[in-house]
């Protein structure tokens, strides 16, 4: 394993160590906004360097389109994380995500959706950005 990808596994392994003990605290059934706002707050004490609600401006044939989509959390600038309070995560979740990936350029994504009963165990899904560049 190269060094990025160690550096990357080793902050998505923190990122999922802050969202469970957010869920062990809260459990499910709240609003995503509430869990983000306590996943943010982990991060950050933890010392690690987030941005929440980062914008990701949209560019289409070399110009920037107005309509701007948000990244609930951005990690170190590597990884972007999506928080869901979802019953269950829907592939139009998943399209979300590689279509983030694929603007920001950024390589890793995690879903993390706190409306499981076990967060580590169903409520994870990682993406990674493998598209080619143009």
């Amino acid at each position: 394993m190269n060094a990025e990808a160690k550096r990357l596994n080793d902050l998505t392994d923190k990122i999922i160590g802050a969202a469970i003990e957010v869920h062990r605290a809260l459990g499910p059934g709240l609003l995503e906004s509430a869990y983000e706002a306590c996943l943010y707050h982990e991060l950050v004490k933890a010392r690690v360097r987030v941005e929440r609600q980062k914008p990701l401006p949209l560019v289409y044939d070399e110009i920037q389109i107005g309509c701007s989509y948000r990244m609930d959390l951005v990690v170190e600038g590597a990884v972007i994380v999506e928080v869901k309070s979802v019953a269950k995560v829907e592939r139009v979740h998943e399209a979300q995500m590689i279509s983030y990936l694929k603007i920001s350029g950024l390589r890793v994504g995690l879903i993390i959706n706190f409306n499981v009963r076990n967060v580590s165990h169903d409520g994870i899904t990682r993406r990674v950005n493998d598209f080619p560049e143009d």
